[in-house]
């Protein structure tokens, strides 16, 4: 009701302001600057004769010069600005008053929401999540979607002949060995190099199946990473499915909060997708494939969320090694002050929003390089606890602190 009334009150003030024009008062406006200019001179000039600078015989023909200026310029105001009947006026402003009102509403009422129906419908947030879950409920599988979506691979012709012998031998024989697993995986990289990608997602299955409990995580994101391309970029229920059961082996693995967030995205949450890719911005290495595929949809993401969002220059994730270890060369003084600039917008990130083992590892070196050692201890500490759970990444802490001098 509150919209409905804003509505109106602007309305009523534009229309206002249209009218206000034609109501106004011609015979109250102020006189043309020619008519007022021939006054003042009038003005003048009967106090020039007061104070005696002008004779009365001078001032008489300069009076009635100016007179003659001043009627002229009248009439000739009055013959342009000619006024019209005062009924024809507010005939004239009722009309105009209407037109406005009634053109606003009609087209409020064919585009607007006036009963949650039509093109631009007022949609609650509930119904907006339910119609996302239905969404992502009524999703095709994956072959269907591969097939939906098969486009056509890297033409035997745009290829070297001798490498085309070699993928098709690998076709023929791979399949009559189901154990073999550098065949599986020579046959997964080549189809995926000649663009097909159902196949190669199929050969990266059997890879996995070969290994079994013993399947590696790098062997689910590259099955992951095929089972997308495979759907040209949509996310399929089972690709869905396996990017949940890396995130319960790793709850950080970049490439499984990529394709979820690219889920969300494909099924009207822009929300939660801005919110897993953010994250990931922030904490995962610029290098990374998949945070570069975040970071070149999260402005859009943003947009539609209705998120005031500014995508983080690369550079400014604190110094790098390499950043460090130029910095033992220069002046003390001048490697300080080059090092606090770095370290200060770094140490600020990771304590308000958390970060990857490589950032932590990038403070802990820089902080040792600026003397701050107790402190450098702190923050080792503190990453320990954090990556306890996570031994590759607990690894690249306690490299850096290694390499440190750090105990």
């Amino acid at each position: 009701m509150i919209f409905f009334l804003v509505c109106g009150v602007a309305a009523l003030l534009v229309t206002g302001l249209i009218l206000l024009p034609l109501l106004r008062d011609s015979a109250g406006t102020e006189e043309p600057p020619e008519v007022a200019l021939y006054r003042s001179q009038l003005e003048e000039l009967d106090r020039d004769v007061d104070r005696g600078v002008i004779d009365a015989d001078e001032a008489a023909r300069a009076r009635t010069e100016i007179a003659r200026r001043l009627l002229a310029a009248d009439r000739a105001e009055r013959r342009a600005s000619g006024s019209a009947p005062a009924w024809l006026t507010r005939a004239a402003a009722v009309v105009t008053g209407l037109a406005v009102v009634a053109v606003a509403g009609g087209l409020y009422w064919r585009l607007g929401a006036v009963d949650g129906t039509g093109p631009y419908a007022d949609i609650p947030r509930a119904a907006r999540i339910a119609a996302s879950e239905e969404m992502r409920a009524a999703r095709p599988g994956q072959l269907a979607l591969e097939e939906a979506s098969a486009g056509a691979s890297l033409a035997a012709e745009d290829a070297p002949d001798d490498y085309m012998e070699m993928v098709e031998r690998l076709r023929e024989i791979v399949p009559g060995r189901p154990d073999d697993l550098e065949g599986w995986q020579l046959l997964a990289r080549h189809e995926a190099a000649l663009g097909n990608y159902p196949a190669a997602r199929a050969a990266q299955e059997r890879v996995i199946a070969i290994r079994g409990d013993e399947a590696r995580l790098p062997d689910r994101e590259r099955l992951l990473d095929l089972m997308v391309a495979a759907t040209a970029g949509v996310v399929s229920p089972e690709a869905e499915e396996l990017a949940s059961r890396i995130l319960v082996l790793d709850e950080d693995n970049l490439a499984a909060r990529y394709y979820i967030g690219l889920l969300y995205a494909q099924t009207d949450r822009p929300d939660v997708a801005f919110r897993l890719w953010r994250a990931m911005i922030a904490e995962g290495p610029p290098e990374n494939a998949h945070v570069r595929l975040a970071r070149g949809q999260i402005e859009e993401a943003a947009f539609r969320a209705g998120e005031d969002y500014t995508l983080p220059p690369l550079d400014s994730r604190g110094p790098t090694e390499e950043q460090i270890a130029a910095a033992e060369d220069m002046d003390p003084e001048a490697r300080a002050a080059m090092i606090e600039n770095m370290v200060a917008g770094l140490e600020t990130r990771l304590a308000n929003e958390g970060g990857s083992a490589e950032d932590w590892a990038r403070l802990i070196s820089a902080k040792v390089v600026l003397g701050e050692t107790d402190q450098a201890r702190a923050i080792l500490g503190e990453a320990r606890q954090r990556f306890a759970t996570r031994p590759e990444d607990l690894g690249t802490v306690e490299a850096a602190a290694e390499r440190s001098g750090l105990e």
